[in-house]
């Protein structure tokens, strides 16, 4: 039997690489036997013939090579490779084929090479040849196609000993399958096989990690087996795909619980949806695999290396077994997204609406006597206390919350005893004033200074105005702040009585300026207000720093009770 084409091309390759260099190295003698004697050049001239007529020879050689290449990749047939027979008696075949990957060089062609600076590889005969470069394996897949259904799995490593049950240690033969889903496609594979020897070689080329890359497609399961050869073999395992109609009834099953979707998420397959009626998982005879190999058993080694490996893609993905069977994940998951939907707005239509609470419209509009309103509690006698807040750091004064819900109180309490709300007419300067005066003690403490200067702030006051309308409310309230700051003209009357009353106690004679009556010193100050009452105010002599003094009084003469003696007056 001939050498294989493969192998004669490449040694085609590596005889056309020497006389290449043998050609280069003969150049390289010539150029440096030029510079010698004419007789050097005649050895150069008869260099240059042999070199002529090798180089002739190396181009026939090129046309050989040409011709062995073109056959030299083709997949084998059965006559050309019987080394990979059936049975055991193929391992020998595939070993004796090794003996025709070199053939012997013609002594003729073997020539001493002087090295030189193109060629620092060129070794004279019994030199140490340079270490060869180490092979790196190349996998055959194509992973950059992979889409919705193609999906590529790089090679698996060496699968972990199984643990043992016994005292005996542990079971070295390795475990392909761990879940119940990939133990069930390991006994489709191995009921269905007809030669246990093949199984037996299919697991230990599984084991030694000669499947490449594994690619997934609808019904079929693509991997190259590397064999004894050294050129892997092209095996596919075919498994039949579902119809729509059995893809119908896998799904309506699917979304009937929860339970199902919730396991395929997390990479599981519930007993219950592979024994739905539709055939998930193969039989015995579902599997229907082909190599490229000559070998015709069913299965081959290869094809069995393969089926091994592809259980533990299974184990560790069900929707592989899925793509297997026609549809890819997200083509699944989409679908079951939409029947989950469909039928909860299915259930929710049939549902029966629950009753709303409440009466017909004809029943509430009817005329009816309603029952009378039950008697209104009394009113307490005055607003209780509030709670007493704790102080915090960097919170809101305890005094300040006190007295703004004792405020809200006497409110709340006036609105339910009067009807009304009289502190809801005051403008916000008004009610600032209120507050400020309803602040019990008298002196500007650094409390009352600091929620006076709160106040006017929010007013838009200075706390002095403030401080100045404080007195005036709690001299008389609303009409007393009025005093204050709005003079006016009253009428003849009561004022215009008011000087003589005055020089009838002895007192000097006030100047008049529209409601205010001054005392010539300019020390003391009576102003009538509108609820015909009159305020007494007092300042220092010539400064026109008026403040309220006293009680409102009718009498002028009384409203200055108090103020000092008749002499200072």
């Amino acid at each position: 039997m001939g050498p294989r084409p493969g192998d004669a091309a490449r040694e085609a390759l590596r005889a056309a690489r020497g006389e290449a260099r043998r050609a280069r190295a003969d150049e390289a003698v010539v150029r440096g036997a030029g510079r010698g004697s004419g007789a050097g050049r005649g050895v150069a001239a008869r260099r240059t013939s042999v070199g002529g007529a090798r180089g002739r020879g190396t181009g026939g050689r090129a046309l050989e090579l040409r011709e062995l290449l073109a056959n030299a990749f083709r997949m084998p047939t059965g006559a050309e490779e019987p080394g990979e027979g059936a049975g055991d008696s193929n391992a020998d075949s595939e070993q004796g084929a090794a003996s025709h990957r070199t053939a012997p060089i013609a002594s003729d062609e073997v020539e001493t090479l002087v090295p030189s600076a193109e060629h620092p590889h060129a070794t004279t005969p019994g030199a140490t040849p340079p270490p060869p470069l180490p092979r790196v394996p190349h996998s055959m897949a194509a992973p950059s196609r992979d889409g919705e259904l193609r999906r590529t799995f790089p090679a698996f490593p060496s699968p972990a000993p199984r643990a043992s049950s016994s005292d005996a240690g542990p079971d070295t033969s390795p475990r392909f399958a761990e879940t119940w889903w990939g133990n069930a496609w390991i006994a489709a594979l191995e009921q269905g096989a007809l030669d246990p020897k093949r199984l037996a070689r299919g697991r230990s080329y599984a084991e030694q990690g000669h499947v490449d890359a594994i690619t997934v497609t609808p019904g079929v399961v693509l991997a190259y087996v590397q064999g004894s050869r050294p050129r892997p073999y092209r095996v596919q395992v075919r498994l039949r795909t579902l119809d729509d109609a059995e893809w119908a009834r896998f799904l309506d099953v699917a979304v009937e619980r929860p339970g199902h979707i919730a396991a395929l998420l997390d990479r599981e397959l519930p007993h219950s949806l592979a024994d739905c009626g539709v055939p998930l998982l193969p039989g015995p005879r579902d599997l229907d695999p082909h190599c490229s190999c000559p070998d015709r058993g069913h299965p081959c080694k290869h094809a069995a290396a393969l089926c091994y490996q592809t259980a533990r893609l299974l184990d560790a993905d069900p929707f592989v077994l899925l793509l297997l069977r026609g549809r890819g994940e997200r083509e699944l998951l989409d679908a079951l997204s939409r029947l989950n939907a469909a039928r909860a707005a299915r259930a929710a239509q049939e549902r029966e609406p629950a009753p709303l609470p409440g009466v017909r419209a004809t029943e509430a509009l009817a005329a009816r006597r309603l029952p009378p309103l039950p008697p209104p509690l009394p009113a307490p006698a005055h607003p209780e206390q509030p709670p007493a807040y704790p102080a915090a750091p960097g919170g809101p004064d305890p005094f300040a919350l006190d007295q703004l819900a004792t405020d809200a109180a006497a409110r709340a309490h006036a609105l339910l005893t009067t009807g009304r709300d009289p502190v809801g007419e005051l403008t916000l300067w008004q009610d600032a004033v209120r507050l400020a005066a309803a602040r019990p003690g008298s002196g500007l403490t650094a409390g009352t200074r600091a929620l006076y200067a709160s106040l006017a702030s929010a007013a838009q006051r200075t706390p002095s105005e403030l401080a100045r309308a404080v007195a005036a409310w709690r001299q008389g309230g609303l009409e007393g702040l009025a005093v204050l700051e709005e003079p006016w003209d009253p009428p003849a009357g009561r004022f215009d009585r008011a000087r003589p009353l005055l020089l009838a106690a002895d007192l000097p004679a006030f100047r008049p300026w529209r409601n205010h009556l001054s005392h010539p010193r300019g020390h003391v100050q009576l102003r009538f207000g509108r609820d015909g009452l009159w305020y007494a105010y007092e300042s220092e002599p010539g400064d026109e720093d008026w403040w309220p003094r006293g009680t409102p009084d009718l009498d002028p003469v009384g409203a200055l009770t108090g103020l000092g003696t008749p002499n200072d007056l």
